[in-house]
């Protein structure tokens, strides 16, 4: 059979950032390192996190907050051996992914998640900040 290669343009000027790109790919195999990509959204009143996990159902996706920290986790398993398929070329990553942020500004309790057509969206409001009441003080 042959080998299916994906078409890319070739440019006859020396880019240094592209050959630090390939570099980079042919060290991890063509695979990316985190596993799935995330858009951060300032909305004003709360952010917005879209993370890419085509083919993903909701069951394998777990969120997790602790500490300040909020952990998206998901897992592809790979088929069983004897419903495998003869590949020919097998690009997708099977395996467990995570990515964790920061969420001390965030508003833990009102965290709201959506599973849309391969995009998992979190809307995350913003810590009001309670500014100290201010008070006269009586001199004695």
């Amino acid at each position: 059979m042959f080998e299916l290669i994906p078409f890319t343009r070739h440019v006859n000027v020396y880019d240094p950032f592209r050959a630090f790109d390939e570099m980079e790919r042919s060290f991890f195999n063509d695979r990316q390192s985190f596993g799935f990509r995330t858009d951060v959204i300032d909305t004003g009143d709360a952010y917005k996190l879209d993370a890419e996990l085509p083919g993903y159902k909701k069951e394998d996706i777990n969120i997790d907050v602790e500490n300040d920290c909020l952990t998206i986790s998901v897992e592809r398993k790979v088929e069983d051996e004897d419903k495998r398929p003869n590949y020919v070329k097998r690009e997708r990553v099977y395996g467990h992914f995570s990515r964790s942020f920061d969420v001390s500004g965030i508003n833990v309790e009102g965290i709201q998640a959506a599973y849309n057509d391969g995009i998992l969206t979190l809307t995350m409001p913003k810590k009001v900040e309670q500014k100290p009441a201010s008070r006269k003080l009586e001199i004695q």
